[in-house]
């Protein structure tokens, strides 16, 4: 009897202790969706590697750029919905999606939080007579050649922001979908005149020397550019700030969600991540995932009036 009454109590503790999958058990598919090499690949490699370190399974980066990041959305929307497939997302979720390049909104999928932010900024060559955007706008105006605007690839947020200055200033460009990996070389060598980036991708060059910054389309002055006014300053109704953060499929559990999140916000807040963020002019600014949601939906209304204000989104 001893030993029958072990036996039940054994099997009823199985019963009532079934064993729980802890999350996450496995690596985890960190999607890039922009060009290897660039600012926003290094910080998001970097982040992943601090997520890594918190959640103890390796994010794995892999990079998968084109069409204004809608083939990185697509991939991710079509996932499976198990924590195991995480967006490094951007502006670019609204962008794409109120451009039609993608079948779906931007609330297609689940949004973990925001990481930072970091002002678009136009940038032209060193040797530019345009130090500053009246003398763009001028020029525009009394010019038989349409001004040339490289951006990272149509429906960006780089090609929102040029679609925004060019419209404020009343110039008809032509926008130029280069890609993160020519960009800013088609300035420096004169294919583009100029080109809308963000902070991260023009900060080097400009410290350089290689590259002037007539404005910046962020809510503010940028501590890291002090000397470089706002559009809002120089009477433009133009604000255009990117940010960056996560998504997930939807319908990935809540507790995975709340894991991420956690993880995610270790890791923006941890020493080198900071480091890379002061070096590159980031805003570290995390947001859990409700506030989140609504800073989306305040942003895609910003994106949506700037497209139907745009006379063409292809020039």
């Amino acid at each position: 009897m001893t030993a029958l009454r072990a036996a039940l109590v054994l099997g009823l503790g199985l019963c009532a202790s079934p064993a729980v999958a802890q999350y996450p058990e496995r690596n985890i598919e960190f999607v890039i969706p922009f060009d290897a090499g660039g600012s926003a690949d290094i910080e998001g490699r970097l982040l992943a590697e601090e997520m890594s370190a918190e959640l103890g399974v390796t994010m794995v980066p892999v990079n998968r750029p084109g069409a204004g990041g809608a083939l990185a959305y697509t991939y991710v929307n079509e996932a499976d919905p198990d924590g195991y497939t995480v967006m490094w997302t951007s502006t670019s979720i609204l962008t794409i999606t109120n451009l039609g390049n993608v079948p779906f909104g931007f609330d297609a999928l689940d949004h973990i939080g925001r990481v930072e932010h970091q002002p678009l900024v136009i940038a032209v060559a060193a040797d530019s007579d345009w130090s500053d955007i009246e003398s763009l706008a001028r020029d525009c105006a009394g010019s038989d050649r349409p001004v040339r605007v490289a951006n990272s690839g149509t429906g960006s947020a780089t090609h929102l922001g040029a679609l925004a200055i060019m419209q404020a200033i009343g110039c008809e460009a032509v926008h130029l979908p280069i890609g993160t990996r020519r960009r800013n070389a088609t300035v420096l060598s004169g294919e583009a005149d100029a080109m809308v980036a963000p902070l991260t991708g023009a900060l080097s060059l400009f410290r350089a020397g290689r590259l002037q910054l007539p404005a910046s389309l962020g809510a503010e002055r940028n501590p890291i550019i002090p000397d470089v006014p706002t559009a809002r300053e120089l009477g433009m109704d133009v604000e255009f700030d990117l940010f960056r953060g996560l998504s997930v499929p939807r319908g990935t559990p809540a507790d995975v969600q709340a894991r991420l999140a956690e993880a995610m916000t270790r890791a923006a807040t941890s020493e080198a991540f900071q480091r890379l963020a002061d070096d590159l002019g980031l805003t570290v600014a995390p947001l859990t995932m409700d506030p989140f949601e609504t800073l989306l939906q305040q942003e895609n209304d910003k994106v949506s009036s700037i497209i139907q204000g745009a006379d063409t989104l292809t020039r």
